[in-house]
């Protein structure tokens, strides 16, 4: 799997020709922070008003597809529901990337724009996101390559581990 990174910005955003969006959303932050709030903006307050009517609930496990055109460069958003912030560790972490990566699987998307859940508000560090997601997903060829939202310094240290990996692995001999 290839990674790459862009930065949460819309304009930057608006730059790639990618088919889906992914981020997560906590069921008892509202507004949406993060990419999720990012798209809510640009949709004119849309994901808001689904919030507030029940219909996202952004429980554990929810998974909720909206159209992103016009107003945003991409066809698909899609959210994941991630429960309360502060029950965001490690397990449920992974929990989501797995279901992230099954449900882009199952949508035939190869790649895709991913805010990794709990990178929003650095409830996972960026170097311990990035070995979780190797370590889930780095075998993985269903998938050619995910555009990670992240800040510059997050971007360094994630590629840093990534590059790390990468050099570990030609280390080992093969038999």
């Amino acid at each position: 799997m290839e990674l790459r990174f862009v930065a949460p910005r819309l304009a930057r955003l608006d730059e790639l020709d990618t088919e889906v969006l992914v981020a997560s959303v906590y069921e008892d932050v509202r507004p949406a922070h993060g990419l999720a709030g990012l798209c809510d903006f640009r949709l004119g307050g849309r994901l808001s008003r689904l919030m507030h009517e029940g219909f996202v609930t952004s429980a554990a496990g929810e998974v909720v597809l909206l159209p992103g055109k016009p107003r945003l460069s991409f066809d698909k958003v899609l959210l994941f529901g991630v429960g309360p912030r502060a029950a965001l560790d490690e397990a449920r972490f992974v929990e989501v990337l797995a279901r992230v990566a099954d449900t882009l699987v199952k949508l035939r998307t190869r790649s895709a724009v991913v805010e990794l859940p709990g990178r929003q508000d650095d409830r996972i560090e960026p170097a311990r996101a990035a070995e979780l997601l190797l370590t889930a997903l780095g075998g993985d060829v269903e998938h050619d390559a995910w555009t990670l939202v992240e800040e510059p310094a997050a971007q360094e240290a994630m590629e840093g581990l990534r590059a790390e990996r990468v050099r570990r692995q030609a280390r080992i001999p093969l038999t």
